[in-house]
């Protein structure tokens, strides 16, 4: 009888992740999912109140070679009108006090929050700031990187 094992790859699971803007760490959160446990799960970004995507996350995300240069910013709102997807995990990665503002999402089976400081704050040279959000880049990969590992494979004896 053969001892290896079979992956068994689920449907996979829609997440959103949210933040105020949809600038930076939203959009760098939902990259990181999609390339680092992109068979498992399908990850979107929106904000509260959508802004303008942060060159600096564009930046970063480019020297790990993820092209998020042309995404969109797109309102949590938006998102849930459009009713195309229903979400299995939705993730704040703002401060407490502004996840308490995101909506409650119809058919969310888990809802988490994640707190990470907002790129538009950072204050230095462009150096500097750039600095800060590799920093803030590895802070979320390896929460999702935790989030993989607790929730990506099962094996099965074949």
């Amino acid at each position: 009888m053969c001892s290896a094992s079979v992956k068994i790859r689920p449907v996979k699971k829609n997440v959103l992740f949210i933040c105020v803007q949809n600038s930076a760490r939203s959009q760098i959160a939902a990259a990181s999912l999609n390339e680092m446990c992109g068979d498992y799960f399908e990850a979107q970004s929106a904000g509260l109140e959508p802004g303008v995507l942060n060159p600096l996350a564009v930046e970063a995300l480019h020297e790990r070679g993820i092209d998020i240069s042309r995404n969109k910013t797109q309102s949590v709102f938006d998102v849930w009108r459009s009713a195309k997807h229903i979400f299995a995990y939705a993730i704040t990665v703002c401060s407490e006090s502004e996840a308490e503002g995101c909506p409650i999402f119809p058919g969310v089976t888990t809802r988490l929050h994640w707190s990470f400081p907002d790129p538009a704050k950072f204050t230095g040279t462009h150096a500097e700031k750039l600095a800060k959000t590799r920093e803030l880049l590895e802070e979320i990969r390896a929460k999702i990187d935790g989030f993989c590992e607790e929730h990506c494979e099962l094996e099965l004896p074949a």
